[in-house]
This record gives structure tokens, sequence and C-alpha cells, in this order.
């Protein structure tokens, strides 16, 4: 690939002449290393690693979070049957994602060796990072509530992969936002029986897209189309995610769809 090099190229001649050209040109050469490194297909045999590995550290992140407060709830062990009910696991997948969530939730259990391993397979594609940390977040706030312990393992795990604190903390108002969605579709009104007022629902649905209530139309809709794209299903099945677990996504996308259908709705766009 060629595209980084001509524009630092022509970047750097106007700012600093031949030497800029160079310079640039050199940055460039790094730009399209890393180009050709996300767009690159992935074989069959990295598939099978990448899939692997993001089932296990799932699960053994899982364990670990679960066990952040010193206990873990039933609400969260609900849950955790929940998500591999969605999935579809095979008997055979369901004992082994058992297995790792006890393993994560022992004392000896390396959060930063896991996420190691995780970066060395599946780094070279972000949206499986936060495709990662999505389902833990799911997790955390199944009972309605995020304890300072899990936050602090959260942030933990969030670090480990790269993800920003700003973003950190956004992925947890769109989370908890989206949810709730899932609960209104359901009949059971989020974590409240009560189903909101439309106004406060509206504002559930600004955070669920990760947009303030004052952003444009344009503003709206790339949101929207950016989270649709990060949970499309083909765009995961390419980047590896096993086919389980792209049910989870796709029922997400649905909840952001819900979401975007109330804004547009309200806004007439």
């Amino acid at each position: 690939m060629w595209f980084g090099k001509i524009i630092a190229g022509l970047i750097g001649l106007m700012v600093a002449g031949p030497l800029g050209l160079i310079i640039g040109v050199i940055v460039g050469h790094y730009f399209d290393r890393g180009l050709s490194n996300v767009f690159r297909p992935v074989s069959a045999q990295q598939r099978h690693e990448i899939e692997s590995v993001f089932f296990r550290t799932t699960f053994l992140l899982m364990g670990k979070l679960a066990k952040a407060d010193g206990r873990i709830s039933e609400v969260e062990v609900a849950h955790t049957e929940q998500l591999m009910g969605q999935m579809g696991l095979t008997p055979e997948h369901r004992r082994e994602a058992i297995a790792l969530f006890k393993q994560g939730s022992l004392d000896n259990f390396s959060v930063d060796d896991q996420l190691q391993q995780f970066r060395t397979h599946c780094g070279r594609f972000p949206n499986l990072a936060r495709q990662l940390l999505n389902y833990l977040l799911s997790l955390a706030l199944a009972d309605g509530s995020l304890s300072a312990q899990e936050e602090t393992v959260l942030r933990q795990i969030a670090s480990g992969l790269g993800i920003s604190r700003n973003l950190f903390d956004q992925l947890i108002r769109m989370i908890r936002a989206q949810t709730q969605f899932k609960g209104y579709g359901e009949g059971q009104g989020g974590y409240s029986q009560a189903r909101p007022s439309r106004a406060d629902e509206l504002a559930t649905a600004y955070e669920a897209l990760g947009v303030e209530a004052g952003a444009s139309d344009a503003a709206v809709k790339k949101a929207y189309r950016k989270l649709m794209s990060e949970n499309h299903p083909d765009k995961l099945m390419g980047q590896g995610m096993p086919e389980d677990m792209i049910k989870l996504a796709t029922e997400r996308s649905q909840e952001i769809q819900t979401a975007y259908e109330l804004i547009r709705k309200q806004r007439g766009i």
C-alpha cells in the first residue's frame, strides 16, 4: 500500500521542503504497514486462534469480574448462564465456558497475562477489544449497578486493551442505556418495573448512541451508522469473532436500532 507515503510525503514537502518529503515518506511507510496489517485477510488458522482466544478471554474475565467484590452473586451467575444460552453453546463448549469462568474467579488468575495473549492474537482488530469490553460491561451491569471493585477490574481491563478512560466512561453509559432498551423491548422496563417517561426514554436513547441530545442530525446518523458497522455480523466474522458470540452483537444492534428509531421519530429525520 502506498496511500500513506504519498499523503505524508506531500505534507512534509509543503511544510519543510525536501527534508520534510523524506521524513513524510518514512512516516507514511509505517502508516501503510499498519493499514496493510488491518486489511490483510484472516487465514483459517488465524481465525481458529482468534476464535479460541476471544472465547477463552471472555469467560475467564467474566469469572474475574464476577468475583471482584468478593462473591459471585446469583444475578451474575444467571446473566452468565443467559449469555451461554443466547450463544447456543454445545454441551462441550458450555462445560468449557463454565470451567473458564471458575478459573478466572481464582485469586491466582492473572488479568494482565490473559490480556497479553488477547492482544497478540486479536490486537489487529480494535473492534474486537470493544466487543469484549461490551460483554464484560453487560455482566457488571446485570444487577443495575457497578461496584467500586468491579469498576477497578474493568478499568484495568480497558487499559490493557488500549481503551482510553474517556471512551471507557462513554461505553459504560452506552451499554447501560442499550441494556435498558432491551428491557423495554421485553416489557420489563429495564432495571425498573415501571416504564420511564417519554423524556427519560429519549435521554436514554441518546446515551445508547453515545451522543448529546443537542447533537446535529448528521452527528446522530454518523454515531448510529458507526455502531451498526461495529456490530455487523459479516464484519465481526471477518475479524475472527466466534460465530456464537456474533449472535450477541446482533442483539446489541437491535437495541441500538430501537434507540435510533425513537430519536429519528422525535426529530422527524
